[in-house]
């Protein structure tokens, strides 16, 4: 796989807003604060989310303006990136900084991603 790397530094950048305290963890607790004082700033979200989980999420996003990316990971992955057990549907960056560098990673990411299919 040509993007392992970046998606390795995707799940170090998640693992680093976690031990800083700049990550919501999960789909109820997301939802909830993008209602109140505390907007997530971006929603990253695991790649095998059900059909209604990520639909709730989508429209959450749409609704209050929040940007969301799918990562090419599952949630056990993203679990065990931020330090949890169980299987996590999604994480929400909450302090700028911190955005910017998993902003960052995701377009190393995406821009890795699609070199490889203009490749083919």
């Amino acid at each position: 796989m040509t993007n392992e790397p970046n998606l390795q530094k995707l799940l170090h950048a998640l693992g680093i807003c976690a031990k800083a305290r700049g990550l919501l963890v999960g789909t109820p607790i997301i939802c909830e604060a993008m209602r109140g004082k505390t907007k997530p700033l971006l929603v990253v979200s695991a790649a095998d989310n059900a059909e209604n989980t990520q639909k709730k999420l989508f429209d959450k996003c749409a609704f209050y303006g929040v940007r969301i990316e799918i990562a090419d990971v599952g949630g056990e992955q993203l679990a065990a990136a931020i330090g949890k057990h169980a299987k996590v549907a999604a994480v929400a960056v909450t302090d700028e900084h911190l955005c910017r560098l998993v902003e960052n990673t995701l377009k190393q990411l995406n821009t890795s991603a699609k070199s490889a299919v203009w490749q083919e």
